[in-house]
């Protein structure tokens, strides 16, 4: 499920999809068992909880994933990661602590 540009969503955001956001969100995301991609025109101030992550946009907050996170050439993080693979592309940055179990 892709949420646009236009969209701005505050609050619990949870699903048993595959999620893409595309615009601003701003609270707290929870997809334990899929991929929640962060587009890159997209600006997320919100806690990140799921299965994988790729981020092209801009993130604000922790970030844990139990498979892996992928940072884009785009990508940004401002806060802590916590998952067992990460991969960071030529471009993309990490502000905050970086835990690998």
């Amino acid at each position: 499920m892709d949420l646009g540009t236009s969209v701005i969503i505050k609050g619990e955001l949870s699903g048993s999809e595959d999620l893409t956001l595309c615009g601003q969100m701003e609270g707290r995301v929870t997809l334990p068992d899929h991929t929640l991609t962060v587009g890159p025109h997209a600006t997320v101030k919100a806690a990140i909880s799921a299965k994988a992550v790729v981020i092209m946009g801009a993130v604000t907050g922790n970030v844990t994933a139990k498979e892996r996170i992928d940072i884009r050439a785009t990508g940004s993080v401002a806060g802590d990661i916590d998952s067992p693979r990460l991969a960071i592309a030529d471009g993309g940055s990490v502000c905050g602590k970086v835990q690998m179990p």
